[in-house]
C-alpha cells in the first residue's frame, strides 16, 4: 500500500482536518475541522470544499444552526445525496448524538435520529452504506466494551433496527470509524485501539468471506435406481428461482443463501412429481445440505412401504400414518392423477378369503385418503389376494440376496424354500401399492 500524501489544494491548514465524506458526484467534500486555541476548549465544525481543476477549494463552514457552542463533526452523505448525517453534542438524547439534515431543503429539516439510535452515551462516526443502512459507533448501546460498531437498518415504517456487529469486529476497546470499499461487498476498514496498552488507535481491514452453501442429492425411482434427466426446481422466499437437470447418475446440486425457506420440486417423464421443503441455516459458516427425491412411476405399480394392519383384519394400525400421509402429499403434489390402491396377501388361506380381506384393506387406505381431503373421484381400490405374487426388483434383490432379481414369488416357488425364506417371501408378497390410472383428472 502506498504511503499517504497530503491532498492538493487548500484543504489543509494549521488546524486539524478530519473525517471527510463526498457528494455522490464527487465534486463536494464535507469534512471536519477542529480549531485549536490555547487556554480554552474549542469544538469542531463541518466544512465544505469543492473540486475544480483537480484541486480542492478552501473549506467553507457548513452552517447547520446558529448554535456556536455545540460541536458538529463526522459528516456522512447518504448515497442519494439527500441527507447529511453527522455527530453533535447539541441537546438531544444525551452525550453525543447522530443527527441529519436534508441537503436539498435544509430549512426546518434538522432532526435527531431518536432513541432507537441515540442513547445517554455517545453515538459517533456515522457511515451510510446505502440510503437505508447506516453503521455507527456507540458506548451507550449494549456491547463488548468501549465504543462498539453497530449496524442500523431503516424500516419501511421509518424506524431503525439496530444490531451490534459482534466479535471479532468489536472488542473490549474502542472500535469505530468503519468504511466500506464498495456497497456490494462486506469488506473495508475501521479503527480500533484493541490490544494497545497505550490506547493508540490502529487501522484494521475486514472482509466477510463468501459462504459456500449448497444443497445436493439424488433423484431415484422407487427401486432406488437413478432417474437421469429429471428436472429439479427450487424456489426461495427471497425471490430466487433456480432450475437444474439431474446428471446421468441422478445427482444434482444447487447453491443456496443463508436463512431462506425453499420449496423444491422434482419430476421426470414417466414419473410423478415429488416436493420437498426446508430452510437453510442462518449461521455464518459454510454448509452443505443433502436431500433425495424418490419418484413414483406412472407406468407400473408403486409399493407403499410401512402400511400395517391388525392381524387378519383390515384395520389400519397407527404406525401406518406416516406412510399414508406420504401418499396424501404425493396426490396433492400431482393433482391431475387418479390411482388404484391395491392390497395383496400371502399364499395362506383360501382364494376367496384372501380376495375379500385384501379388498377391505385397500378400501381402508382409500377411506383414509378421502378423510384427508383427496377427492373420491381420484381413487379406486382393489383387492388381489394372492393372485399377483411379487417379482423381485433390484432393490429387493439387494435387501434379500437369497432371491434373484426377476424371480416371481409364486406359491410353487415358495414351497421349495427353507421355512425361514418362506416366511420372508410371504412377507414380501403381503404389500400395499398404487398404480396410476390417468394423468388428466379435471384438466378439461
Amino acid at each position: 500500500m502506498a504511503a499517504p500524501e497530503p491532498v492538493e489544494g487548500e484543504l489543509n491548514t494549521e488546524w486539524d482536518e478530519g473525517i471527510a465524506s463526498f457528494s455522490p458526484d464527487g465534486s463536494t467534500m464535507y469534512l471536519t475541522r477542529a480549531m485549536r486555541v490555547p487556554d480554552r476548549d474549542t469544538g469542531v465544525d463541518i466544512y465544505t470544499s469543492t473540486r475544480s481543476d483537480a484541486q480542492w477549494s478552501s473549506p467553507v463552514k457548513f452552517e447547520i444552526t446558529h448554535d456556536t457552542i455545540s460541536s458538529y463533526g463526522h459528516p456522512a452523505v447518504s448515497p442519494s445525496g439527500e441527507y447529511l448525517y453527522f455527530t453533535s453534542d447539541m441537546p438531544g438524547q444525551g452525550g453525543k448524538d447522530i443527527w441529519r439534515i436534508n441537503l436539498r431543503e435544509r430549512a426546518g429539516s434538522l432532526e435527531n435520529l431518536g432513541e432507537a439510535i441515540n442513547t445517554p452515551g455517545d453515538e459517533v462516526f456515522p457511515y451510510m452504506l446505502t440510503d437505508s443502512i447506516m453503521y455507527f459507533s456507540s458506548d451507550g448501546h449494549p456491547g463488548l466494551g468501549g465504543l462498539d460498531l453497530f449496524k442500523a437498518t431503516l424500516t419501511p415504517s421509518g424506524g431503525w433496527l439496530v444490531e451490534n456487529m459482534g466479535s471479532p469486529m468489536n472488542s473490549e476497546g474502542d472500535d469505530f470509524g468503519i468504511t466500506f470499499a464498495t456497497p456490494a461487498k462486506e469488506a473495508g476498514y475501521f479503527s480500533s485501539n484493541r490490544g494497545d496498552g497505550r490506547g493508540y488507535d490502529h487501522l484494521y481491514s475486514f472482509e466477510l468471506p463468501d459462504l459456500k452453501i449448497l444443497i445436493s442429492g439424488w433423484v431415484l425411482d422407487k427401486d432406488e435406481e437413478p432417474v437421469p434427466n429429471a428436472i429439479i426446481r427450487i424456489v426461495g422466499n427471497d425471490g430466487s428461482n433456480q432450475k437444474a437437470v439431474a446428471r446421468n447418475d441422478g445427482s444434482f446440486s444447487f447453491p443456496l443463501e443463508r436463512g431462506v425457506k425453499y420449496v423444491m420440486l422434482a419430476g421426470a417423464k414417466g414419473y410423478l412429481n415429488a416436493k420437498q421443503e426446508f430452510t437453510s441455516d442462518s449461521a455464518e459458516e459454510d454448509a452443505e445440505y443433502g436431500i433425495d427425491f424418490i419418484l413414483a412411476s406412472v407406468t407400473k405399480p408403486n409399493i407403499v412401504d410401512n402400511i400395517f394392519y391388525d392381524f387378519d383384519k383390515a384395520t389400519l394400525r397407527p404406525e401406518s400414518k406416516e406412510a399414508l400421509d406420504g401418499v396424501v402429499q404425493m396426490l396433492r403434489d400431482n393433482p391431475n392423477i387418479t390411482i388404484e390402491m391395491a392390497s395383496h396377501t400371502d399364499r395362506k388361506g383360501s382364494d376367496e378369503y384372501n380376495i375379500a380381506l385384501s379388498e377391505r384393506r385397500a378400501k381402508s387406505v382409500v377411506d383414509y385418503l378421502i378423510a384427508a381431503g383427496i377427492p373420491e373421484g381420484r381413487l379406486q381400490y382393489q383387492g388381489y389376494g394372492e393372485s399377483r405374487p411379487m417379482t423381485i426388483t433390484k432393490r429387493l434383490a439387494r435387501e434379500f440376496p437369497q432371491f434373484a432379481e426377476g424371480q416371481t414369488l409364486s406359491e410353487d416357488f415358495i414351497v421349495t424354500l427353507s421355512p425361514e425364506d418362506q416366511d420372508t417371501a410371504d412377507q414380501i408378497n403381503r404389500r400395499t401399492e398404487f398404480q396410476v390410472l390417468s394423468v388428466d383428472y379435471q384438466m378439461y
